[in-house]
């Protein structure tokens, strides 16, 4: 007579790179590091732990149980070398792997689990709440800096003053002011601490012609214009003026050494006052290129007119910057116009780094100088980080510079990248710290809740609501990147570079340019929107709010998603549901350090749980279908038949509450009446409540 054991129960596999199944999660070189993996108890015969490139396959021992789990264990002393590894599961016959993926029948490759001794993350950043501002259209705080009408020329047009706040974008918007500044942020400071944001991420605030300030003219020197100005004078260009030879006003106000020093000096105090209540704030750096207007080249003639800087490599080949560009006429000089661009835009000279020392150790310094005294900024963005250089391997030398500079200066800075694509090249322990989160999040988000692409450009009703799809490109895209790196990745519903969040809930394929901006309004649907901001709030990485979404702005992709915070106008009730939102993620330890664990994946429907140590966190998402009953296999997560769970938000298409309702767990599972577009956060009731 033959039995059949019963096959092994995979849901219940688990191991992942957090403190849960780690210690240390992020272990210097000659640590002692112990593994853990859980199985369902009493239902693994053997478990394996597996070194990638070793002779290492080592059988773990059980270190322990609960109701519920086995939990075996293993502890080895990691080198100075990267440490890769999985597990292999053996039942009777049968026989699973587990790595970064999850459960397979066969080890993929790249979906190890991996340690780089020595290799950690900023423990701020982790989890951080954070709020992007493009600095020119959050709010006025000085109109003395305003860019003024005609003050100088840009491509080809004089830059002109927004007569009302509330006006939409131009679609020729670069060279359009609005008057935000460093000011207007200051006075908001209270604003932004209320709403529960921990850091600040300013595009771009270095002296530069355009609004949006990603052609740096000057990466020594916040812009006065942003900051102070002590000196004025000089006048306007003229109407049918085509450079700007006569553009004196611009030239004192951003050459002028008073200016320069007492904007940098403003900064150190903007800082300074941010640090006092509990924020810190990252800069945009853009160093792949600089604007056509930079000191070191000087193809405006702005710094030639001033006649206190040295000539730039536009203006003379006998400049001391000539070899910060790579120029293709080597006869061009006086003012030579062949110097390569950035995909082959004259405003945005690409730096010419491998044929450049003196290139190089600038920018370096510069890298060091704005996290040291006396300016203290906390970190980087890095704009287009993967183009700088001409080749592959020269950026990822760069970079590992760039690295060992910046932790020197500030072992605390975050160094975070724009960056689309697979990112794990970058993301080794040498290079950057993390990303802009677009493949890990933004996109797997915006299609699953919009069927929209993040540019509102192109609309799919397969990727629309698909569940399955969603766990299965975040659980891909966040696999290339170690743990550490995602915990501090930017999670954006919105930026400066797509359509806000909102504007994508109306499904509607196009652009201002299209549909015109009123467009951008029509049809959308809060009950999504929160959706969104749940999922954001809850899911691994450090949510960012772009700036207004939390009030409601809508647009399209750039330059419509550039559009004024509403002062006066704002929508109250969704500001209030953020600062809900921010509160429960830094009440609940799972939402910021926890372990994530896919529980539903159906048309329309996903749950997900997080848990860290005995914060243990559950949450759902229903759209888009009638009401419906979820059960949810909290078990999964290590809740137990007896336990409660407390509903802390419960979002709906008209609203949603914040009032806290207990379900008590019974067969491993709790069930949930969710009405359509609906979204709930739960957590056990293990620890005490906040």
């Amino acid at each position: 007579m033959c039995f059949q054991s019963e096959a092994l129960n995979t849901e219940a596999l688990f191991t992942d790179e957090t403190e849960n199944f780690r210690f240390p999660a992020e272990p210097a070189k000659g640590e002692e590091v112990r593994f853990l993996f859980r199985t369902a108890r009493n239902d693994a015969d053997w478990v394996y732990f597996i070194e990638k490139g070793s002779d290492r396959e080592a059988a773990m021992e059980k270190a322990g149980s609960d109701g519920l789990f086995d939990y075996y264990e293993y502890k080895i002393v990691v080198g100075a070398d990267p440490v890769f590894y999985f597990f292999r599961i053996e039942k009777g016959a049968e026989r699973w792997y587990y790595n970064r993926l999850g459960p397979c029948k066969e080890p993929l490759a790249s979906c190890y689990f991996r340690v780089v001794p020595g290799f950690s993350v900023p423990d701020w950043a982790k989890g951080a709440v954070m709020y992007q501002i493009f600095v020119d259209r959050f709010r006025n705080g000085d109109e003395k800096n305003d860019v003024t009408d005609r003050e100088y020329i840009y491509i080809g047009k004089p830059v002109t003053h927004a007569g009302d706040w509330r006006e939409y974008p131009q679609q020729m918007d670069v060279g359009h002011f609005y008057g935000g500044d460093l000011q207007g942020i200051w006075d908001k400071f209270d604003y932004l601490k209320a709403l529960g944001v921990d850091v600040i991420y300013l595009n771009p605030v270095f002296v530069s012609p355009s609004n949006h300030k990603y052609d740096c003219q000057d990466y020594d020197h916040i812009d006065p214009h942003y900051g102070v100005i002590v000196t004025d004078g000089g006048e306007a260009v003229d109407p049918k003026a085509e450079d700007n030879r006569n553009a004196a006003k611009y030239m004192i106000r951003t050459t002028e050494k008073e200016n320069l020093e007492a904007s940098d000096l403003f900064f150190v105090r903007f800082v300074e006052e941010l640090h006092k209540r509990g924020m810190k704030v990252i800069l945009d750096g853009v160093f792949n290129h600089c604007g056509s207007f930079h000191k070191w080249l000087d193809g405006e003639r702005i710094y030639e007119m001033s006649g206190n800087y040295a000539p730039g490599a536009y203006v003379s080949e006998n400049s001391p910057y000539r070899s910060f560009f790579k120029f293709s006429d080597g006869r061009g000089w006086p003012y030579n116009d062949s110097y390569e661009g950035w995909w082959g835009h004259s405003t945005l000279p690409k730096l010419n780094y491998e044929e450049s020392p003196a290139l190089y150790e600038d920018v370096l310094r510069i890298a060091g100088k704005w996290v040291s005294a006396p300016y203290h900024a906390d970190g980087w963005r890095l704009d287009v980080a993967a183009d700088l250089g001409h080749s592959s391997q020269y950026n990822h030398d760069f970079w590992r510079a760039f690295r060992k500079t910046v932790k020197e200066a500030n072992p605390e800075a975050l160094i975070l990248a724009e960056h689309y694509g697979d990112p794990s090249a970058w993301l080794n322990g040498d290079q950057w710290d993390t990303v802009m989160n677009y493949d890990a999040f933004m996109e797997p988000v915006s299609w699953f809740l919009t069927g929209m692409e993040k540019h509102s450009d192109e609309s799919s009703p397969a990727l629309f609501g698909d569940g399955e799809r969603f766990f299965k490109s975040m659980n891909e895209h966040m696999s290339r990147m170690m743990t550490g790196s995602l915990f501090a990745a930017m999670n954006e519903l919105s930026n400066h570079d797509h359509s806000r969040f909102l504007t994508r809930t109306n499904r509607k394929v196009g652009r201002s340019s299209t549909l015109g901006p009123e467009a951008a309004s029509e049809d959308i649907h809060y009950g999504i929107f929160r959706e969104g901001v749940m999922i954001q709030m809850t899911w691994p990485g450090a949510p960012t709010i772009y700036y207004g979404d939390e009030a409601g702005v809508c647009g399209f992709t750039d330059p419509d998603n550039r559009r004024t915070y509403p002062w006066g106008d704002e929508n109250f009730e969704l500001i209030e549901f953020h600062r809900y939102m921010t509160a429960l993620h830094h009440r609940l330890p799972a939402l910021r350090l926890g372990s994530l664990k896919q529980l539903l994946a159906e048309k329309h429907l996903i749950s997900y749980g997080r848990f860290y140590k005995d914060s243990i966190c559950a949450v759902a998402v229903n759209h888009c279908q009638g009401e419906r009953d979820v059960e949810i296999p909290v078990w999964q997560l290590g809740v137990r038949d007896g336990e409660t769970m407390t509903r802390h938000m419960f979002t709906f298409g008209s609203g949603y509450n914040a009032g806290e309702v207990p379900y008590e767990v019974n067969d491993g599972r709790i069930t949930v009446r969710m009405p359509e577009t609906s979204a709930v956060l739960l957590s056990a009731d293990r620890i005490e409540k906040l």
